[in-house]
């Protein structure tokens, strides 16, 4: 891992854009990314796959520790894990919630830390999760921790997944969006809270090329594209 290859981090609960905006931080910037919890979701669905409950904790982080995972560095683009295509199956709901259980285990944490590690290369890295800047990179150039209300949260997850033809329940979304968040936060290991130094930004009004602009206020002056 090069010490000198600088990081960005943006956390943040889902729905709040972070993962839109990293990507497009990364593209602008020619910089690596790394979607983290991209890394759990599919923790989440080849430990399924291999019958791997989630109260199985050594059996999860063994697992974690040899699976073959890629991801393309163009948002929602491929994942791969083994030579499989797994893209659609990671991206559903319910591989999220999954994710969201096993990641409150603090040897699966410590299993995927090094491996997170592993993306920091030069010329640098855009990391998008829920501790990037307060675990994984805390030296990070720039944390950025993104908020909205689970409303809209949960408004902007209904429309994405009507437009993929997903049927969904707009209530029921709303609740499961709320219930990750209460877990996600209330972990004792690496809980979902803003680094002391991060900058916070509110997107409940804001499009995502709006923040991306807003992100690119404080970046730009210190690191030129």
């Amino acid at each position: 891992m090069p010490a000198d290859a600088p990081v960005i981090t943006i956390d943040g609960p889902s729905g709040t854009g972070k993962g839109t905006v990293a990507h497009l931080l990364a593209q602008h910037l020619g910089w690596h990314i790394l979607d983290s919890g991209a890394l759990y979701r599919i923790v989440a669905v080849g430990a399924q796959q291999q019958g791997i409950s989630d109260q199985e904790t050594a059996r999860l982080c063994q697992y974690a520790k040899e699976m073959q995972a890629s991801f393309s560095t163009e948002f929602e683009g491929s994942i791969v894990l083994n030579g499989e295509e797994i893209s659609a199956i990671v991206r559903k709901e319910q591989s999220g919630d999954r994710a969201s259980v096993i990641a409150t285990q603090p040897p699966l944490r410590a299993a995927l830390l090094q491996r997170q590690h592993d993306f920091r290369q030069l010329p640098g890295l855009v990391a998008d999760g829920r501790d990037m800047g307060t675990v994984v990179f805390p030296d990070a150039i720039f944390k950025f921790f993104l908020t909205a209300s689970p409303e809209v949260r949960a408004e902007r997850r209904y429309k994405q997944l009507k437009n993929k033809g997903v049927n969904v329940n707009l209530t029921l979304l709303l609740h499961d969006i709320k219930a990750r968040d209460d877990r996600d936060s209330s972990r004792t290991v690496a809980p979902l809270v803003p680094a002391k130094d991060a900058i916070i930004v509110d997107t409940t009004s804001l499009n995502v090329n709006e923040v991306f602009a807003k992100l690119l206020q404080w970046v730009h002056p210190v690191i030129k594209a």
